[in-house]
């Protein structure tokens, strides 16, 4: 009799520990499932249960089999049309009404007139539940409206978060809650040889996968252009697929985590020919990270001019270097983090935070990934000899500081929205004043010719010209003129004048 109970005590305490676990599971559930404020991406994809593949049990498939990593990306990857402006040079023998009555320049003597709009697509990845987008920086470049349309046939109108054209990179954000995503994957551990599937909408094909290998890492293949040489390109080289459209989709690996944003294609004919290119995970979550939390990209800089070890550059300076490969310092900036580090021209960079620095691009890539203030540590050669510093990256302007976005206080008037001007585009370009389009309605603004990023200088009617020194004479003088027609002119951000005209209501 004592021996039945305990075992009736046994299984009745088998059943409620079985009882009690699913409650605190699924409470457990509940919890991580709660909306919650992220500074990172890495936090914003680990806050679902979205991706359940494990990339152990893909690296080394049995057999090749994509239909997993498919499935799970597929429905991430968005299909992006961008209404664009777009240059056109004017027709000759044209009526120039400003050139009659105020002696302006003839439209023949301007060069790029603007033509009302241009289109443009791409393709876009979903990284995160609440809609923030990854593509290319080129695919939204100039774009006066961006639309997003899932696999799913579901149509968003996006918005631009922040755009890095020194590593041809753009955050968008569309409202939406419970969206499929690409997890982020460590393009570091992708092995040359691995499998990989290109996914995005090539020609408006939406939706198509392509398989190949990563063929190299750390390409650089001279195709983006910045000013001020700050221009990132490590690139990881496939063979899988890639065409005009394709460009801002997803590359994963068979786990389905994204391991780059397919970018560019070799090519002589502007169709693939063999190799496409991908700026690597690493350095996009980081872009899209600062994108996300400060609005621009923070760049923390070493300080040094640089070249990549090679018997060319051996025999060009005359030097031995002693090693095959490496970055060569040529020039240390005063007052910079590799000056204050004891760096020197002649050193020869080999590593920093304990990966090999084999050239330029892959080191450009692993300083591209921190911020001002960060500190890493700088493994270099001197005559023959091995040294290790310890360097604290600095930004543009030679300090630790982390630069916010400024963000202009707007103005609304007739469904235009204007801003003021940044004091560095005024200088830019030389003016003492103005008022920036930002949003164009739906109004006969828009008919007329205004576009986003127009700059007002002047107003001129029936009473003359009046120069425009802020958004808030310009709305003045539009309130002044209601019911006129008068021609607004201007600029374009790259120096272009430009000129329209519009009734006012």
């Amino acid at each position: 009799m004592k021996n039945n109970m305990s075992k009736k005590q046994f299984f009745i305490g088998i059943i409620l520990a079985s009882l009690i676990g699913g409650i605190v599971a699924l409470a457990g559930v509940g919890f991580l499932m709660q909306p919650q404020s992220a500074n990172s991406f890495d936090e914003k994809q680990q806050a679902s249960f979205v991706n359940l593949l494990s990339g152990e049990d893909f690296t080394i498939p049995d057999g090749i089999n994509f239909v997993a990593s498919a499935e799970v990306v597929t429905p991430a990857v968005v299909h992006i049309t961008s209404q664009i402006s777009y240059t056109q040079s004017p027709g000759r023998g044209q009526r120039d009404p400003l050139q009659e009555f105020f002696g302006l320049p003839s439209p023949e003597g301007r060069d790029n007139q603007r033509s009302p709009q241009g289109m443009s697509s791409g393709s876009g990845v979903i990284i995160s539940p609440d809609g923030y987008i990854v593509t290319n920086n080129h695919v939204v470049e100039n774009a006066t409206k961006v639309d997003i349309s899932l696999e799913n046939n579901k149509r968003y109108l996006a918005k631009v978060v922040g755009t890095d054209p020194t590593t041809d990179l753009a955050l968008l954000k569309i409202e939406g809650e419970n969206l499929p995503f690409v997890k982020f994957g460590d393009s570091d551990q992708t092995k040359i040889g691995e499998w990989v599937l290109a996914v995005g909408n090539p020609f408006n094909l939406n939706s198509t996968v392509t398989a190949g290998i990563i063929s190299a890492k750390a390409r650089n293949i001279n195709i983006l252009q910045d000013e001020n040489n700050m221009q990132i390109e490590s690139f990881l080289q496939t063979d899988a697929v890639v065409n005009p459209g394709n460009s801002g989709g997803a590359l994963v690996n068979l786990a389905g985590e994204l391991i780059g944003i397919n970018t560019a294609i070799a090519t002589r004919t502007g169709t693939f020919s063999g190799y496409s290119f991908a700026v690597p995970s690493t350095l996009v979550k980081k872009v899209m990270d600062d994108l996300m939390k400060y609005g621009t990209v923070q760049r923390g800089l070493l300080g040094v001019t640089i070249q990549s070890v090679s018997p060319e550059l051996a025999e060009y300076l005359d030097k031995d270097f002693g090693v095959d490969q490496g970055v060569y310092v040529s020039g240390v900036n005063e007052n910079s983090g590799g000056a204050e580090a004891g760096l020197k021209q002649g050193d020869i960079i080999i590593g920093v935070d304990g990966r090999e620095t084999n050239n330029v691009s892959n080191l450009q890539e692993l300083v591209a990934r921190k911020r001002p203030g960060d500190e890493v540590e700088v493994e270099y050669l001197r005559d023959g000899k091995t040294y290790k510093t310890k360097a604290t990256l600095k930004n543009f302007d030679g300090d630790t500081k982390i630069i916010k976005k400024e963000v202009p206080k707007t103005y609304e008037f007739g469904g235009m929205v204007f801003e003021e001007l940044k004091s560095q585009l005024k200088e830019g370009l030389r003016i003492d004043g103005g008022a920036m389009i930002s949003v164009v309605g739906e109004s006969e603004w828009r008919e007329a010719g205004a576009r986003p990023g127009f700059i007002i200088t002047s107003i001129i009617s029936d009473e003359g010209r009046v120069r425009i020194k802020s958004v808030e004479q310009l709305l003045e003088v539009l309130n002044d003129k209601s019911g006129e027609d008068v021609v607004v002119l201007g600029m374009f951000q790259d120096g272009t004048e430009y000129y329209f005209e519009v009734e006012l209501d």
